[in-house]
């Protein structure tokens, strides 16, 4: 498969094709991030006075300080399934995506822009935190081997075709 590819129509802007990532190595890059945000929420906890019964509570006020939200929408056919991600603000130089049989990892770190005016230094600032980390427990068995993923102006699209016995079984059950 090529990666980063563009498309270009001439009303839209240009999508590209992302290449999905060892989901060994992006585990490994994603680590960081988890780890920060169990100590966020360690935090959260304490300051509540280390009363307990609101882990949930704490892990999300967490995430929620330090990742971007992406919302998910899937889409089921007989022999695919499909994913829509919302990642705006991220080209494609700042996504990663991993792909496994049962799930999807998308990982994302967005670098601040800087300018300067007059000698002095002005920082973008953004009321989203910079980064995204999405896990995605799929449905159903897909293949890895022959997933196309596209970014397209804010939006991740994985085309994910189902296993083969997956779709052997789907049929069967439909007969």
């Amino acid at each position: 498969m090529k990666c980063i590819e563009s498309f270009t129509n001439k009303a839209e802007l240009p999508a590209m094709l992302l290449c999905p990532r060892n989901p060994e190595i992006l585990r490994a890059e994603m680590q960081p991030v988890q780890l920060a945000i169990a100590r966020r929420a360690f935090e959260l906890f304490e300051k509540r006075g280390s009363e307990l019964g609101h882990d949930w509570e704490d892990w999300f006020q967490a995430e929620s300080e330090l990742l971007r939200p992406v919302s998910i929408v899937s889409f089921e056919s007989n022999d695919r399934l499909s994913l829509r991600a919302y990642v705006l603000g991220f080209g494609e130089d700042e996504l990663q995506v991993s792909i496994e049989p049962k799930r999807v990892a998308i990982f994302g770190r967005r670098e601040v822009a800087v300018s300067q005016n007059e000698g002095q230094k002005i920082e973008y600032i953004d009321s989203y935190p910079d980064q995204v980390l999405r896990l995605i427990d799929l449905p159903t068995e897909v293949d890895p081997e022959r997933a196309v993923v596209e970014l397209h102006a804010g939006m991740l699209k994985f085309e994910l075709p189902k296993a083969a016995k997956r779709i052997l079984e789907s049929m069967a059950a439909t007969a």
